[in-house]
């Protein structure tokens, strides 16, 4: 249940697609003056060293953020907060430091925002603890962040962004993700949900979708992305997100996106941007 660490897969191409779109939704909402409750439930350790040991291993990074960078002046507007962040962690043209979601959050977070981040890996718990040290306002617990994402509900705030992305190392993950998100959804409407997928078998996909209709989700978008067509061996093609309540800027943003990402990137599966579940 504890063996997934982000750190073998950090600046992928589904990392590219989450946290860009992440950054984008928590640029909207600080629109406002009004705080915002920012929730990871599965947060990672914070950021991440492109040249350690788990990174090298997998060489992830090369094809996701790796591609990106050295295009990142011709951006289109979804990706330039993201590609922004990242630059500022790397001097001159190299790229060894990645931002994981908290450091993406903290770093555009104000005052009077807060973040809770949730991860249950005891290393890398330990090394997002150590991450946010000092921070007012940020608290990083060793817990399930599903169960706390329904307890969170509504925040005192009554306005949130939640991001919702488990390692689905377990089969069961799918139809536990769908569960919190639709009742922390129940508790609280008007909250923003970005919950991510990977696309590894296409039924799994459906039924959260079966899932989230029965429990009367509204507004919900979809947007997903694949390097490779779809296949029934193992291993993942691709990922997507499920967002609700998404800004109304988000589908021109991320219609303008998808190509660049498909040539930038060298996609070659399939790519999707819609609403799952309208208004």
């Amino acid at each position: 249940m504890l063996s997934y660490r982000h750190g073998f897969h950090a600046g992928n191409h589904a990392d590219v697609l989450k946290h860009g779109i992440c950054a984008f939704i928590a640029r909207y909402l600080l629109r406002k003056d009004t705080p915002v409750l920012f929730l990871d439930t599965h947060a990672g350790a914070g950021r991440y060293d492109l040249q350690a040991p788990e990174a090298e291993k997998t060489g992830e990074f090369r094809a996701g953020i790796g591609r990106l960078m050295p295009e990142a002046a011709d951006a289109p507007e979804l990706l330039t907060d993201y590609l922004a962040q990242v630059r500022s962690l790397n001097a001159d043209d190299s790229l060894r430091i990645y931002p994981g979601s908290p450091s993406l959050i903290m770093a555009l977070m104000r005052p009077q925002d807060r973040a809770l981040f949730y991860e249950l890996h005891p290393s890398d718990e330990a090394r997002l603890s150590q991450f946010v040290s000092g921070r007012r306002r940020v608290r990083v617990e060793k817990a399930d962040g599903l169960r706390n994402l329904i307890a969170h509900m509504p925040p005192p705030e009554r306005r949130a962004l939640c991001l919702i992305d488990p390692s689905y190392e377990i089969k069961t993950d799918y139809a536990l993700v769908a569960t919190a998100v639709s009742q922390a959804w129940k508790k609280f409407p008007g909250g923003t949900y970005v919950w991510w997928y990977p696309v590894i078998d296409r039924t799994r996909v459906r039924a959260m979708e079966v899932a989230m209709r029965a429990a009367g989700l509204r507004k919900t978008y979809r947007v997903e992305f694949c390097m490779e067509p779809d296949t029934a061996e193992r291993g993942m093609t691709g990922s997507g997100l499920f967002i609700v309540n998404p800004p109304y800027t988000l589908p021109a943003a991320v219609d303008a996106a998808l190509p660049w990402l498909v040539e930038k990137l060298g996609a070659q599966g399939p790519t999707q941007a819609g609403w799952l579940f309208p208004e």
